[in-house]
């Protein structure tokens, strides 16, 4: 059961799971909690213990631990987990205004607790490069806890939850009380499914909802961040056959200051994104970044003072499991804030409609082999031919390693021009793929799309991916052949350093396990103010 710190204020909302998603809080999470806390490792232990006094403390992980992998050696899985719910920590619900005027967040009838950021930092057992790696939310995957079927891993949360409450319903207890053992059981089913999908331990989580979200960006705004492309996102109403949406978010290309509620808005939007969730996912890294940046540029994470002021905001909102000492933690950690911190997202293998719901399909055996070789530093053979996806019923297609052989012939158009089509056909070479006709695309071309003949399939699928789209079959793309049209809004993924699938060296003469790895779009680099779509 989560043990509370003072809370003064009730705020809340009217979940309804299966609700179209809000999205958001968590995003910055790891910025908060991470960078916070780790300003903390120039403090003494008495000062430790004044800014730990009050944190809202939860033992789900306790329990979630006795179904973890083994540990491989003593690094350290931080999960940080962003919650997409209306109401505070009571079960209160958050005013309506607030929602629906200051965030521009939608109806406050709508959402649930659904787990709209999933991030896992790595830290190495030798103090090294951390590697943070994000979880689509629409991935459809085994959940832990109630039912233990498949769902969105972003739901198992709330199916935990509504469970427990269902459990717990007649005991007598309060509201609070309620509210709070039930939270329990979704995070633990939360780290559960999150251990099992990566097969990786978790050793310390953090949560925080939508209003810890917003009162952390207040604390310390103004925000800078940076679009690669500008963006017009309108608020359309929600009526009797539209759901509504839109942020209201109207930025140029380039770097934007944000207050609070844009912030918001920033990580939320979805809609007239060329990658909807996807390049959503790209927000949520960068902002971490930029946030993380910030502090160290002002010196927060060294002033003892100006630390008081945010952890007495982070203690109203954020949860940390009780067995984490935050200063240990932040001696382990230092790189977290030193920018030596890179953001991946893993990829999906495709979209598929499943009992009514949009998920996005994985391939599980790829997945564990990324991360095992992400966090072990272990090459990474490739995925067996028919290896299981995560539909039930379906006759999966097996997602390629990037050191399998044979691949396609790739062609790629570009609205950029034969240069931005060179520098991509470029990559997919140094990713095993052939060479093929590099041109320009139309014009008009307003989407990237991947297109295949036969027998590139499983190919195509993987390519797909990499942009967060689906590979479609066309009697028009010669057999053996995958055709990639980049749309103007396309920035070119980075040539890896090396074709290989193993580490790479970086312009510092470290290694990156990740180059050469198929991830979901380009890496997020903390350390400055990353440019996104």
């Amino acid at each position: 059961m989560a043990e509370r710190g003072n809370r003064p204020r009730p705020r809340g909302r009217t979940p309804r799971r299966g609700a179209p998603s809000l999205t958001v809080a968590g995003r910055t999470l790891a910025c908060t909690v991470s960078a916070a806390v780790l300003g903390t490792s120039g403090f003494t232990w008495y000062e430790y213990r004044s800014l730990d006094d009050g944190m809202i403390k939860s033992t789900a992980l306790s329990e979630a631990k006795k179904n973890a992998p083994p540990h491989l050696d003593k690094s350290v899985n931080l999960l940080l987990i962003g919650l997409d719910s209306r109401k505070d920590m009571d079960g209160n619900d958050l005013p309506k205004q607030f929602v629906e005027d200051e965030l521009h967040a939608g109806s406050s009838e709508i959402g649930g607790y659904n787990t709209n950021a999933l991030i896992v930092l790595h830290i190495p057992a030798n103090g090294g490069k951390v590697t943070a790696l994000s979880v689509p939310r629409d991935d459809y995957v085994q959940t832990a806890g109630a039912d233990g079927r498949m769902h969105k891993i972003k739901e198992a949360y709330g199916i935990a939850k509504e469970a427990a409450e269902a459990k717990l319903a007649g005991k007598g207890l309060s509201k609070a009380e309620l509210e709070r053992q039930s939270r329990e059981a979704g995070r633990s089913a939360t780290i559960q499914t999150v251990q099992s999908f990566l097969d990786v331990p978790i050793d310390h989580f953090a949560e925080v909802n939508l209003i810890g979200f917003y009162d952390i960006a207040k604390a310390v705004e103004p925000i800078q961040v940076c679009l690669n492309h500008p963006v017009d996102d309108p608020i359309i109403a929600r009526t009797a056959t539209h759901e509504g949406g839109g942020t209201g978010l109207k930025l140029p290309a380039g770097v934007s200051s944000l207050n609070a509620a844009q912030a918001l808005s920033f990580v939320r939007q979805r809609h007239h994104l060329t990658n909807g969730d996807l390049d959503r996912t790209h927000r949520q890294q960068a902002f971490i970044s930029s946030v993380e940046y910030r502090l160290k540029q002002q010196g927060v994470l060294n002033d003892f003072g100006q630390m008081q002021k945010l952890f007495g905001v982070i203690k109203k909102d954020v949860v940390i499991d009780n067995e984490w000492n935050i200063l240990d933690f932040a001696q382990q950690a230092p790189n977290l804030t030193g920018g030596n911190v890179e953001f991946n997202t893993l990829p999906i293998a495709g979209f598929k409609t499943i009992g009514g719901q949009e998920v996005n399909t994985v391939n599980p055996d790829l997945i564990k082999k990324i991360v095992r070789q992400l966090f072990n530093r272990e090459p990474a053979p490739a995925v067996p031919a028919g290896a299981p996806s995560e539909a039930p019923g379906e006759t999966a297609t097996a997602t390629p390693s990037p050191s399998a052989a044979p691949k396609s012939v790739v062609d790629v158009n570009a609205v950029a021009g034969a240069g931005a089509a060179s520098a991509e056909s470029k990559a997919l070479v140094e990713l095993g793929y052939q060479a093929g006709r590099i041109g320009d695309a139309p014009a008009r071309t307003r989407a990237t799309t991947v297109t295949y003949g036969s027998g590139a399939k499983a190919d195509a699928q993987q390519i797909a991916a990499r942009y967060g789209v689906t590979a479609v079959p066309s009697y028009a793309v010669a057999a053996g052949h995958v055709v990639v049209t980049l749309a103007a809004g396309r920035t070119p993924t980075p040539t890896p350093t090396t074709p290989t699938a193993g580490a790479s060296a970086s312009a510092d003469g470290s290694t990156d396990p990740a180059a050469g790895l198929p991830m979901q779009g380009p890496a997020v680099k903390a350390g400055g103010i990353p440019c996104v779509d």
